[in-house]
């Protein structure tokens, strides 16, 4: 069965099928420095992970969206404080265009549901 939770007419937030977990692209606040929106994109996926009985050690996959590719080492560095050791899931990065002007970072998670 699909569960959709947090959904409106465009997207749900969280889409649950079996033992996966779909998260719609994270964001900051539009205009934020690229690491606070970076920190608070990760605590918002920190918060919809555990709403799905799920959390950050049971990322299977994240893409990394950024507005510019001169921000990947910045966004980096607080990924790999906020990761756990042993935990790092399949990612990829690229630069795009973000959905609204001053977003300079989306990320989108998949992952498994913990057990129990």
């Amino acid at each position: 069965m699909i569960t959709r939770s947090l959904t409106n007419a465009r997207m749900s937030q969280i889409v649950s099928f079996q033992n996966f977990v779909f998260l719609a692209g994270q964001v900051g606040e539009p205009g934020d420095e690229v690491a606070k929106q970076t920190r608070d994109t990760l605590a918002k996926i920190d918060a919809l992970l555990g709403e799905a009985n799920s959390s950050r050690e049971h990322i299977l996959r994240a893409e990394i969206w950024l507005d510019d590719m001169r921000d990947f080492a910045a966004v980096n560095e607080i990924w790999e404080e906020w990761m756990p050791s042993g935990h790092a899931p399949a990612r990829a990065s690229g630069e795009v265009r973000v959905g609204r002007p001053g977003l300079k970072v989306e990320i989108l998670i998949t992952a498994a549901q913990t057990q129990g």
